[in-house]
């Protein structure tokens, strides 16, 4: 008698959310053209450290679910911000707290949030930008598409 097993084709990206840090890693190689490994390492913990202290309540404890568990460490290790940053000013956090210019840490976002969209999914992506001040859309790879807002009392 021989054993059959049903076998799935994995995700173009390589990426699940049972991903292994290495698979998030190589990733986030690729999408940011990281020279090395360690890069790409140092990216992804500076731009999840400044995400966890921006992020709160249930898109927190979703996205950590959804990421290898020494992402989730440094995502969830963070102490959120008492007052939440807009996309620009969460980018030129990071260069400061970095010592990078803000092109880089804007590309460091890019890469890094490109492979965590992959991870979360569109759903917990558009829950997490919804929560945030503007801006966040655009570094997260999507348009930025708010409801314009009329004021009240003129024609």
């Amino acid at each position: 008698m021989t054993l059959q097993t049903e076998t799935t084709a994995a995700p173009a990206s390589g990426l699940t959310s049972a991903a292994p840090y290495s698979a998030l890693l190589e990733r986030v190689r690729y999408e940011g053209a990281y020279p090395t490994p360690e890069r790409a390492d140092e990216a992804i913990r500076s731009v999840l450290a400044s995400l966890g202290r921006q992020l709160v309540g249930d898109e927190r404890v979703d996205l950590a679910a959804c990421l290898p568990v020494e992402a989730a460490l440094v995502l969830t290790a963070q102490i959120p911000a008492i007052t939440p940053l807009t996309g620009w000013e969460f980018v030129k956090d990071l260069a400061q707290r970095s010592g990078s210019t803000p092109a880089t840490a804007r590309w460091n976002v890019g890469a890094v949030l490109a492979a965590v969209s992959q991870l979360a999914g569109p759903g917990l992506v558009d829950r997490i930008i919804s929560r945030l001040p503007s801006g966040y859309a655009l570094l997260f790879g999507k348009a930025e598409l708010r409801q314009p807002r009329y004021r009240s009392g003129t024609a």
